[in-house]
This record gives C-alpha cells, structure tokens and sequence, in this order.
C-alpha cells in the first residue's frame, strides 16, 4: 500500500515511520512512503504557506496554491511511478470522524493509496477541502498544533493491516479492539515477579482451559474499562 504524505515538516513524519515495524515494512516493500513539503511548491520567493484569514481572527490559515501545487506533485509522481490504484485523499482534522480500528480496517481494504494533508497554523483554505479532499479524519476530541502525529498514527493503524508488515493475521486479529474485547492479560518470564506468579491455566499445557480463560478474561477487562465497546451506540436500541 502507498501513503503519499503532504507536510510542512517531512523530517518528523519521516523519522517516525522509518523506525521499527514500519521501517522495516517499507524496506522489504510491504508499504511506500512518499513525503511532500508543502513548502517546497509555494508561488512566493520567501516559501510563504500562510496568510491571514478574511474577515479576521487570530492565527495565520495555510494557502490553497501551495496545497494544490503540492497535490499536483503527488499525482506527477504517482504517474511516473506507473501507479494507478485506488486512491483517498484525507485531511487530518479535530472536525473529521473520529478514527476507530474499523475505519483503518476501511481504508486498508479499499485502497490502494492514502493521500494524506497534514493541516497547521489554524487549518487550511476551505476552497483546498473542497477540490481535492474526499474525507476528514479525527485521531480523538482534542486540538493539536498539526497533522503530522495524526498522519503517523493514521498510517500505522492502516499499515499494520496490510500483507506483509506483520508476521502473522492473527497479530492483529485477536488483539484489543480489532477483537471486539480489550486484549486479555498476558505473561512471560520470569514466573515470579514481586511474589506475583503466572496464572497456573497458562503453564498447564491445556490449550482449550488457555482459550477459554482468556476469552473470560477479556471479556472481563472489557466490562471494567471499556464497557462501551461491548455495547456501542450504533447497537444501542
């Protein structure tokens, strides 16, 4: 899968997603990463990206030309590189939906290519959202100063699902969220720490005593912490 990324800092998003799984996922080809500074396709001699918004307010607002020019490059390269996928251009924003494991699961199935925006400042020209935005999307209820961790974390949930960057389906199938329940406890050495042992079911050999107290377990760290999932509001009567 490609994620082609526009920034105004390609250092930060860069050096997040080339370290651990997803470094190596784009090393042996299971993901590309493409990152566009923004800054690099302004029309102004001083790289400007921002301006004032009409009608006043504080904070500066990005440009749509930048913007546009740089979406321009993305397409350019897409072309040379001889893709022709299934795109999705996304704008990381606090008025998007709320990203969930299901929407990444969404994304990872349908698409060839993420086109992710990366806002800053106060946001972006509405006329930019209108022309080549096909969605927004939300990391949670909370405003930060850009789009770039939004864009990382975007990126990882959708990454991780594709073939190729875990070992295994089952590494993401059966853990927390992806399940429907939080991920149960788990264990490893030593078998005592702080007087604390391991759970005897989980070092008796017993494979279907192991499943079924795992599943109980879940199910009951699921009731004390997350209880909505176990009834979510579009299930509500």
């Amino acid at each position: 899968m490609r994620f082609d990324i526009m920034t105004l800092f390609p250092e930060l998003v860069g050096n997040v997603l080339g370290e651990s799984i997803l470094g190596r996922a784009q090393k042996n080809g299971a993901i590309d990463v493409h990152l566009f500074n923004i800054r690099d396709y302004t029309e102004d001699k001083h790289r400007r990206v921002d301006d004032t918004p009409y009608g006043g307010g504080k904070g500066m607002l990005m440009m749509a030309p930048p913007i546009w020019n740089c979406y321009q490059a993305v397409l350019k390269e897409q072309e040379i590189d001889g893709f022709s996928g299934r795109r999705r251009v996304i704008y990381l924003s606090p008025a998007g939906k709320v990203l969930t494991q299901a929407k990444a699961a969404e994304l990872a199935q349908n698409y060839d290519d993420l086109v992710l925006l990366c806002g800053h400042y106060e946001g972006v020209d509405q006329r930019i959202l209108e022309e080549i935005v096909d969605e927004e999307i939300s990391i949670g209820d909370f405003v930060l100063t850009g789009g770039e961790i939004p864009a990382c974390i975007l990126t990882d949930a959708v990454a991780r699902l594709c073939p190729g960057v875990l070992a295994d389906p089952e590494c993401y199938e059966k853990e927390s969220i992806s399940s429907g329940l939080l991920e149960y406890p788990q264990y490893t050495r030593p078998y005592e720490f702080h007087g604390k042992t391991v759970p005897e079911v989980l070092i008796s050999g017993h494979h279907a005593n192991i499943d079924e107290w795992r599943e109980a377990e879940a199910r009951k760290k699921t009731e004390e912490q997350r209880p909505d999932l176990l009834n979510p509001p579009d299930e509500k009567k």
